[in-house]
């Protein structure tokens, strides 16, 4: 007898067009659940409130913030988030309070806001829970918003490594 295969946990980052904060959590999130070997139990994704960007590649100053880092962002192309992501995610994290707010009317049921946290939520040495927009910033803030992205992004999986860790 074969075993099913199991369902990936289903992560999806949002933030304003998807460019910058988003991508980011989303390789950064990936690269974690890779590192650890539970890439095949994850599926993580991001989108945007707004549709400006759709299609587009991240930020240029996204992607050499990740680069610098270790990560390869080149894959991302940029979405808006959907009613349907709802259906399809188990965890949808805001970068900041504005997306959480935007994400928590456009629930249409408890179930839907209860898949609802800020990124930020999960870092406890966290001293603020917005993560800054830095699109109007010089390359410096794309740096410190990828630490603060870092360390949220690895609190968060350590929260979920062991339900996502296959049962010996």
């Amino acid at each position: 007898m074969t075993a099913s295969p199991v369902e990936p946990f289903r992560v999806v980052f949002v933030c304003t067009g998807n460019i910058c904060r988003s991508p980011m959590a989303d390789v950064v999130f990936r690269g974690f659940a890779d590192a650890a070997g539970l890439g095949s139990r994850v599926a993580s994704s991001s989108a945007g409130t707004g549709d400006w960007h759709v299609g587009e590649r991240a930020d240029q100053r996204t992607l050499e913030a990740l680069t610098r880092a270790g990560y390869d962002g080149t894959r991302h192309r940029a979405r808006q988030f959907t009613h349907a992501d709802f259906a399809h995610s188990d965890l949808i994290l805001a970068l900041d309070r504005s997306h959480e707010r935007i994400l928590n009317g456009w629930a249409r049921s408890e179930a839907d806001a209860d898949k609802i946290a800020l990124l930020m939520s999960f870092d406890p040495a966290a001293r603020v829970l917005d993560v800054p927009d830095p699109y109007y910033a010089g390359p410096g803030m794309f740096d410190e918003v990828l630490g603060m992205i870092e360390g949220a992004s690895r609190a968060l999986f350590r929260q979920l490594e062991p339900a996502i860790r296959p049962v010996p």
